[in-house]
């Protein structure tokens, strides 16, 4: 029985004909990834140059003016928003207060992510605290204690444990306890003792033995001894003018010592006639 022939094949053979067959398509690849390679050092040089002359100018800045101008001529680069917390605090130094809570806000839409956002909520609500709007910067501070840290560059291990699946624990904002302590006296200043009274008893849970729980428990001690006293809820005597629930029982003649009182004499019946 005839059998048909085997064929082989020559890698070298196939190679070439791959080549002649592909040759434009893969040496438009190359110049495309070569170009993209450039681009992105082209890129990342200028933006490291553009940094670093926004980072000079902003060391020389002293003004607010001097800070509009950095923002202005540098946005989106880290000076920039560096800038923008400085404006809010020369606006505030000015008692400008409307004027750095919009600069602050600015700062949180074009930032997000940025590692003082908390830091800047804190800051408006100091601001609101400035114009008499304790409720809107009791608000604030509360939105600052339920913050998590902002995510930082991860590491290799933690790329990989994102894939799969597995989620970090998120830490809180180092400003969160400053933020507790601030309500305090909001809340007193309200007259909620038991608020504030609750807050601290969350910041000496929270905090162990902290500064912030040193100060959580001063204040604490100042809320025990500022409350009114219990009111007794006896009646008054209107034999005596402490309270009483029930009137004294008359006394008599004090006997002498060692004389003990005589014995009544008890009377007799009268006879009949």
């Amino acid at each position: 029985m005839a059998t048909a022939p085997l064929t082989t094949r020559d890698p070298s053979v196939e190679a070439h004909v791959f080549w002649f067959r592909f040759r434009n398509e893969i040496i438009g690849a190359l110049v495309l990834l070569v170009l993209a390679i450039i681009g992105l050092a082209g890129y990342h040089f200028y933006s490291e140059q553009r940094n670093s002359t926004a980072a000079a100018a902003l060391a020389t800045a002293k003004k607010a003016q001097d800070y509009q101008q950095v923002i202005a001529r540098y946005p989106n680069t880290p000076a920039a928003a560096s800038a923008q917390l400085l404006l809010a605090q020369a606006q505030r130094n000015e008692r400008n207060f409307a004027a750095s809570n919009a600069t602050l806000q600015e700062f949180i839409d074009k930032h997000p992510n940025h590692e003082l956002i908390a830091t800047a909520r804190m800051a408006m609500a100091a601001n609101l605290e400035a114009m008499g709007k304790t409720d809107e910067a009791l608000a604030i501070y509360q939105q600052v204690v339920m913050m998590d840290a902002p995510p930082g560059e991860q590491s290799v291990v933690d790329k990989i444990q994102d894939v799969f699946g597995k989620q970090k624990v998120k830490q809180k904002n180092f400003n969160a306890p400053l933020a507790l302590v601030s309500q305090i006296h909001l809340l007193k200043a309200k007259n909620q003792p038991d608020a504030a009274r609750h807050v601290c008893e969350t910041i000496i849970a929270q905090y162990g033995d902290s500064f912030w729980s040193g100060e959580a428990r001063r204040e604490l001690r100042s809320l025990r001894s500022s409350a009114p006293p219990a009111t007794s809820t006896m009646s008054l005597s209107p034999y005596s003018a402490g309270p009483s629930s029930v009137p004294p029982v008359p006394q008599g003649p004090m006997a002498l010592p060692g004389n003990p009182p005589a014995a009544p004499t008890p009377s007799l019946p009268t006879p009949p006639k």
